[in-house]
């Protein structure tokens, strides 16, 4: 059987923490920034998690 290979997307867009959970980055925040409020784009730079519902399947995706 062959290998399993990681989604290269996912590989780029997403990080695993010590305890087992998903980081990944917010979306809105690489252009049309002069509409957008200052908190607004402070709150974008930040990480957040993947909710739990789909983590199983981008732990497929990273063959995790």
């Amino acid at each position: 059987m062959p290998k399993m290979k990681t989604k290269s997307s996912a590989k780029k867009r997403f990080k695993l923490t010590g305890t087992g959970k998903i980081k990944r980055k917010h979306a809105f925040k690489s252009h049309i920034l002069t509409k957008k409020a200052t908190d607004r784009k402070r709150n974008l730079t930040k990480t957040g998690l993947v909710s739990q519902v789909d983590e199983p399947s981008i732990k497929k995706q990273l063959c995790i």
